[in-house]
Parts: C-alpha cells; structure tokens; sequence
C-alpha cells in the first residue's frame, strides 16, 4: 500500500493581519483625530456654532440663551436694529414651536418690532443655518393699533389692530392685495383667530417708505404685516410653508401669559 501524506493547513494566526485589513485598522482607529483636526482649522467662532447648533428633527437649535447671545453676536443683529432681548424670546418661541413639530426644515425666523417707529426697518428675516439676515425693511401695523408708534392691539375680528406673538407661515395665494402669504396665529386668546381675521402679509402702497417722507410715518393696515411691493414677492417667497413670524411688543400682558415665551 502507498501512502500519501498530504500538508496540513496552516492554522491562521489571529494576531497576524495582511496589509490592506491594517490599513483599514488604523483609518478606524484614526477618523476622529482626523476629524478633530479639520474642525480645529475652522474659525474659533464656526466651532462653537457647529457645536451649538444641530439642526437635527425635533432637536431645539438654541440649547440656551448663551448660544442665542452667540448667534446674535455673529450676525450683528445689533445693526439691523434687533435687541438682544428681543431675539433671544424670538428663539424661546422658535424652539417650541420646532419642538412641536409645526416648523419647516428652512429654519426661517421673521421679527417684527413694533416698539419701534413706523419710519424704521422694523422688520428682519434672519436664515438660522447660514447665519445670514436676509431682509431688512419697513412694515406696517393696524390703523387702530396706532400712528407712527403701535400702542394698542387685538385677536378680534374687524378690530382694525395687529395682533402680537408668534405665527407659523402658510400658503400663498394671489387675493385683492396681490400676493399674499396666510399666517396662522399659534397663541391662544391672542393671535390664534388670525386666518379667521385674514390676517396676513401682503404688497401695499402705504407701505414703502415715500409715504414715509409725505406723511411723517408708515401707512397702516387693517392689522396685517404689509411690506413694500418691492421686495414683498421676495419674502413671501421665503418665508412661506412652515416657518416662523414673531411680533413683538413690550405689553407685560403679552409677556406675561404667553404659553410660548413662559411654558
């Protein structure tokens, strides 16, 4: 009988890796000190804003006043005539109307001052993500909210008055003032009859500032936020389906019982 001896298989040895398979070891052990040294090489200022700012489904993007202080500084808001304090209820309200899901992915916010005189840019649209101001500009209030100071304001229909606090934009549409954007009011007993009162933004004449110069303050609305036509298409346009508008004022009612700025 011939036998045949034929050789065993070499047992692997765990500890012995082929070239390609430690390649791809060290990449995965590696990555984030990779990472770590590309954010490092941004500006000090875009670090933290990376940091704070995660626009994540159901995530809040200003975790904390701090962080709203720091978005603030970094867009010189200050310029554009918006307080601090204004900006951070801005963001208090912002946050829970993201939270509670109403809010498009386009992080959109619009403030609109109406503590301020009718002959200055009371009105700013601020893009969250690219940390820019978009817009700048006049805005009109309610021919019975006042003159050139708003004083006086109302939920009710036919009251002539603007209504404070924050609205999430809708639809457009094309209606006797040209084309307009629905807002619908989110506070209870104080803005929410807003698509019942149309109340919305819209192009008016009264609203450019020459009117200004020939009157000594803005036209005014029947309590809707108009805007110049000049630049109304523009706004509208990105503003509208699913982002933020918060007017403001100093009313301590207001200040007081709204569910967004103390909830």
């Amino acid at each position: 009988m011939k036998l045949v001896f034929t050789k065993s298989p070499e047992k692997t040895n765990p500890m012995k890796l082929s070239v390609p398979r430690l390649i791809a070891l060290l990449l995965i052990v590696c990555s984030p000190f990779i990472m770590a040294g590309k954010k490092a090489s941004l500006p000090v200022d875009m670090v933290s804003y990376e940091k704070a700012f995660k626009f994540t489904p159901g995530l809040s993007i200003a975790h904390s006043i701090s962080t709203a202080d720091r978005f603030y500084t970094t867009t010189h808001l200050e310029n554009y005539g918006v307080s601090r304090p204004v900006f951070e209820m801005a963001m208090k309200g912002f946050n829970k109307l993201q939270e509670q899901g109403v809010l498009s992915a386009d992080s959109i916010l619009t403030i609109v001052d109406f503590s301020k005189s009718s002959r200055l840019k009371r009105l700013v649209v601020v893009d969250l993500k690219s940390l820019e101001v978009l817009f700048n500009t006049v805005v009109a209030h309610g021919r019975n909210t006042g003159q050139e100071f708003a004083q006086s304001f109302s939920n009710q229909p036919r009251s002539h008055k603007s209504s404070l606090g924050f609205y999430v934009t809708k639809e457009t549409y094309q209606g006797s003032n040209g084309y307009s954007l629905k807002l619908d009011g989110f506070e209870k007993g104080i803005n929410d009859k807003a698509l019942e009162r149309a109340i919305v933004m819209h192009p008016a004449d009264y609203a450019n500032e020459e009117v200004i110069g020939s009157k000594g303050f803005l036209g005014r609305s029947y309590g809707c936020p108009a805007v110049p036509e000049k630049v109304s298409k523009k706004i509208i346009d990105k503003i509208k389906n699913g982002n933020c508008l918060f007017v403001y004022f100093p009313d301590q009612k207001y200040l007081n019982t709204s569910k967004l700025l103390n909830g």
